[in-house]
């Protein structure tokens, strides 16, 4: 049987990596909260530990992991988020980026939430097989759908497997809206089956930048595109007409918190006429690895992160209460949202969600009927 939870995810520290890894945000394999065992390091005098340490020190590979889901559309019941349906192509982010609140999920495939979700990375193949079936239920009626919630739907991998490209195809042969969000620059290759879509109300993007400080973003979220290559994104969205807005988050004090209105600024100059941000978010696993981060990347501010963290969540590490865990409360999180609301009414971002056309939709051709029509 699994052993219980833990409930102090950061008490386990004592047991992660003491060194960092180009291109990867964390080296840690930490142990999912549902291993059956814990295992910590142990010097057995023939210098097993050196040797350990020799071999994390490797580049480790990306794996991709096959898999043919039973159903690609997941529904979302939490109040804090503003679609009523996601579709993820993708497990795991290669874009490792170390404060991802998604990194527990790995927990249930029997994987690290450290370093294989950024490594593992399962791909959805017949993501768009299972949307065709979904979206031709009987009774099916379209609602509000997002693409990359949790995983980026354009992490490396998509430009060899197309996932998320053959997802969008079957939305724009059914007129099903939708939003995207990424911080990867190879949504433009899609542009020919989005700026249509977008035309007609049925599509909109997200680009997420957390940082304008290269050198930040590169420990931050080692293998995400850069910074100003995300600003370069947003122009080209906004330019062919796709309503475009920026994610400034998760905004960490201390780290990038300071840049929060250069972000913004910088994103509106861009072209993004929308914004949102969430404080950052340490849910099970993601608060040790993160704590880790901190000790290896910014020993002389850790304390003071985390210090400011708990005034944001009730003096706990994290807080998970729906209304709660975007926003968090008290005193700082309050100077926060001043601060974003008034960048963004100083740069007229228009505040409310874009507005998408749900009647347009049309169940989409059978597989067989679609298949023909790409033949002939």
């Amino acid at each position: 049987m699994p052993s219980a939870p833990n409930p102090d995810p950061a008490a386990t520290l004592m047991y992660a990596p003491a060194t960092a890894l180009k291109g990867r945000g964390t080296v840690w394999a930490i142990e999912h909260r549902f291993a059956a065992q814990e295992r910590a390091g142990f010097d057995d005098g023939w210098g097993t530990l050196e040797q350990a340490a020799l071999e994390e020190q490797a580049a480790p590979e990306t794996q991709v992991l096959e898999e043919r889901v039973k159903s690609i559309l997941t529904g979302n019941d939490s109040p804090d988020i503003g679609f009523d349906l996601s579709i993820n192509p993708y497990r795991g982010c290669e874009h490792g980026c170390v404060y991802c609140y998604a990194r527990p999920t790995h927990s249930y495939l029997n994987l690290s939430p450290g370093l294989d979700f950024e490594t593992r990375i399962v791909a959805k193949v017949n993501a768009a097989e299972r949307l065709r079936e979904a979206l031709r239920a009987r009774g099916y009626q379209p609602l509000l759908l997002n693409i990359g919630s949790v995983t980026d739907a354009y992490q490396p991998v998509e430009r060899r497997l197309r996932i998320t490209r053959q997802v969008i195809e079957v939305l724009a042969e059914a007129r099903h809206p939708f939003s995207l969000i990424t911080k990867s620059s190879l949504v433009e290759r899609d542009l020919d089956l989005i700026a249509p879509m977008a035309a007609d109300q049925l599509a909109a993007v997200y680009v997420s930048i957390t940082t304008l400080d290269p050198a930040l973003a590169r420990v931050l979220e080692p293998r995400a595109t850069a910074p100003h290559r995300r600003l370069r994104t947003i122009e080209a969205l906004a330019k062919v007409g796709v309503p475009v807005g920026v994610s400034v988050s998760p905004v960490i004090p201390f780290i990038n918190e300071p840049e929060l209105e250069r972000v913004l600024e910088a994103a509106r100059e861009a072209g993004a006429s929308r914004a949102f941000s969430i404080v950052l978010r340490l849910p099970w696993e993601v608060n040790p690895i993160f704590q880790q981060w901190l000790q290896d990347h910014f020993p002389d501010r850790a304390a003071r992160v985390m210090a400011r963290v708990r005034d944001m969540r009730g003096g706990k590490d994290n807080d998970a209460r729906f209304g709660k865990r975007m926003r968090g409360e008290g005193p700082w999180a309050e100077l926060l949202r001043q601060r974003f609301d008034k960048a963004c009414a100083r740069l007229g971002y228009r505040r409310e969600r874009v507005e998408l056309d749900l009647t347009r939709f049309r169940p989409p051709a059978a597989p067989g009927a679609a298949l023909q029509g790409t033949l002939f």
